[in-house]
This record gives structure tokens, C-alpha cells and sequence, in this order.
């Protein structure tokens, strides 16, 4: 994978720009793949298989959970295991201000003498999903970043049952077990009559999340290669010595966890929006871990490898459906083998993999100074 990387890092520039713009072109051509031969990776193609556009989007939203949690565990070094947090935030962000059913959506209506069919619009509920989520990143982290290691992961563990055991029992705000439904999509309400966003046609919010999905890539890049994303590698490498060459740790700290948390909201309006409903049992701690599993198996610190660990996690599950009796056997066993053969993941940065490289010959040479 090295010797690829640097091959392709090698090609001239327009090279390289023709191929980036081959693959964003096959990407939102892949709900529509009927290649002979490649047909045969379609979920739809077995018996029973589930629909194809439906799993790409669902990989999408993956994707961007992944490059979210990415820019806190792969470039910041945090631990967060309560991720599912802020992306339960950003899908009552958008069920609370946009659904007809809310029951902030009724009061706002009562109080100001509105029509009972009234509710904020998609893009102005995305605008604000965004914001609690980032405002509740900064919450958390303000009090616990000074923490490391195994306490901020148990920290934000708690947060994640925090945020599910609120949408559970704060019933006159979250409608509790029962549940928001009709959450809109970007062309209003859940209805037979949408014609691009509909219930049925779901390559449109496949091509919608996808365009997210590489407009956050392209920011967070910036990010990464910029001054912040600089000071988040040496927070990750060595807090201290960060803080003696003069950069604030906490600062950067918190702003991975704001990020990290506006996109862990965007891909909650993504869920709640194609859903059109939620209720706080899609929110639980497995699918937390299973953000952390994406992140890890793909290579943390690398946003293709955090897409492809991604994308496999929820794809092959959904290809496979024939031994789905044997599925959580096989996702462990595969972990097992995954963290055995390839610790630094499918796809490390190549940073992570000259550490670990590093660090494997620093124990085989210890017993020899013994």
C-alpha cells in the first residue's frame, strides 16, 4: 500500500486530478452499477438482498460518521467511545424542529398562533443540528479533556447513555419511547407525492449524502494539513512536549471535539431525515463501538482508510445475508484477525505505520540491552 501511494503521489498533477475526478464520478454512478460482472457486488443481487441505493446510502452516512470520529481519535489521539451522542443530537436536532409531530415543533405552534402544519425548514434544522451538536461537544470536553487515556473514554461512554437515556425519559420534549415521525427531508414532510426525495426512490438521498460526504472531506483535508491540524499531530504524539513547543493542548482538544461533533450531527439529519423517524433505541452504545471499529480496522488517521473500513463494516453484513445467524461470529473473528495481522488497519496513515514499524523494532531489540 505504500509502494501505491507513492506511485500515485509521484503522477503529475493532472494525473491525478483526472483520476480524483474518475472516481467521484464512478461514486455517484455506483446505485445505478449494472456492469456485467461487477452486478454480481450488488446487495440486491441475491435472493432477499436488501436494496442497493439503500445500503450505499447507509455506507455514506457511515463514511462521514468514520471522517468525523477520525479528526478525534486518528488526528487528535481522544478516545471517544459515546460518539453516537452527537449523532443522536443531530437526528433530534432535525426531529424536534422540523417534524409536525414534535412536541417542540406543537409548542412553538401554541404559542405563537401558528397553522398546525408549520415547521422549520430542512436547511434551517440542519443549520441547527450542526449547532447543538458542536455546542455539546464543547460541553463535554470542556470539563473532561483534561483527562486522558481510559477516564476520557469512560467520560464519553457515559455521555453517549446520557444523550439515549434523555431522549428516552424526557418525554415532553423527545416524545420518549414513542418516538418523531414524520422528520422531513430536504423537499419537506415524508410523502407519496416528493418527487426527488421520496420513500421509495432512494438513489436521490444516496447522491445527497455522498455530496456531503466529499464536502466535509475537502474541509476536513484543509484542516489536517493546516495549523490546527498540525497542532492536533503533536497532541496526539506527545502532549507535553506539544505544550512546551508553545501549543495549547486544550484548545486543540476541544476544537477536534466541536468538529468532530458538527459531524457527528450532519450525519444524524442524513439517518433522521431518510428515516423520517427516530425513537432513542437507534441510538444505543454497540452502534458506538461499532463508529470506533470503522475507524480502527480502516487505518486510524487516514480518511480513506476510516471510508473503507467504513463502507466494508456495513456492506459486507448487508452482501452476506445468507449467514446473517453467523454475523457477529464473523465481524469478531475478523476484528481478531484484523487487529492481529494488521494493527495499524486496512489503510494506516503513513505516520501511524512508521510508529508502529518503529515501535516493533524498539521490542525486538530490548531484550538485547538486557
Amino acid at each position: 500500500m505504500e509502494a501505491v501511494g507513492d506511485r500515485w503521489r509521484a503522477l503529475p498533477k493532472w494525473q491525478r486530478s483526472l483520476g480524483f475526478v474518475a472516481f467521484v464520478a464512478f461514486l455517484y454512478y455506483l446505485p445505478l452499477l449494472g456492469i456485467p460482472g461487477l452486478t454480481w457486488f450488488r446487495t440486491d443481487y441475491i435472493q432477499g438482498g436488501s436494496s442497493w441505493a439503500g445500503t450505499l446510502f447507509t455506507c455514506a452516512i457511515y463514511v462521514l460518521v468514520a471522517i468525523g470520529l477520525n479528526v478525534v481519535i486518528g488526528l487528535a489521539g481522544l478516545l471517544d467511545l459515546g460518539y453516537i451522542g452527537f449523532f443522536a443530537i443531530g437526528a433530534y436536532g432535525v426531529g424536534l424542529f422540523g417534524s409536525v409531530n414534535s412536541p417542540v415543533v406543537k409548542a412553538i405552534q401554541e404559542r405563537f398562533d401558528l397553522p398546525a402544519t408549520w415547521a422549520v425548514g430542512w436547511a434551517i434544522c440542519l443549520f441547527i443540528a450542526i449547532t447543538l451538536a458542536m455546542v455539546s461537544g464543547v460541553l463535554l470536553g470542556w470539563p473532561t479533556l483534561r483527562l486522558r487515556g481510559d477516564y476520557l473514554a469512560i467520560v464519553t461512554l457515559g455521555f453517549g447513555e446520557i444523550i439515549r437515556i434523555v431522549a428516552k425519559n424526557v418525554t415532553t420534549v423527545t416524545n420518549g419511547n414513542a418516538g418523531i415521525s414524520a422528520i422531513p427531508g430536504p423537499e419537506g414532510p415524508p410523502s407519496a407525492t416528493n418527487t426527488v426525495f421520496g420513500l421509495i426512490d432512494l438513489k436521490p438521498w444516496y447522491w445527497l449524502a455522498i455530496t456531503f460526504v466529499l464536502i466535509m472531506v475537502f474541509f476536513v483535508r484543509r484542516l489536517e494539513h493546516s495549523r490546527v491540524g498540525r497542532a492536533w499531530l503533536a497532541v496526539r504524539e506527545d502532549e507535553d512536549a506539544a505544550a512546551v513547543m508553545g501549543v495549547n493542548p486544550f484548545k486543540f482538544k476541544l476544537w477536534a471535539f466541536a468538529i468532530g461533533a458538527a459531524l457527528g450531527g450532519v450525519a444524524g439529519v442524513l439517518f433522521a431525515s431518510r428515516q423520517a423517524f427516530i425513537d432513542p433505541t437507534k441510538f444505543d452504545p454497540m452502534t458506538s463501538i461499532l463508529f470506533v471499529a470503522m475507524v480502527v480496522v480502516g487505518g486510524s488517521g487516514n480518511m480513506m482508510g476510516v471510508s473503507l473500513g467504513a463502507f466494508l463494516l456495513v456492506y459486507l453484513p448487508e452482501r452476506f445475508r445468507g449467514v446473517a445467524d453467523y454475523r457477529f461470529l464473523a465481524f469478531g473473528v475478523a476484528m481478531v484477525l484484523v487487529m492481529i495481522l494488521r494493527p495499524q488497519g486496512l489503510i494506516p496513515s503513513r505516520r501511524r505505520a512508521r510508529e508502529l514499524k518503529d515501535r516493533a523494532a524498539e521490542a525486538e531489540e530490548a531484550p538485547a540491552h538486557v
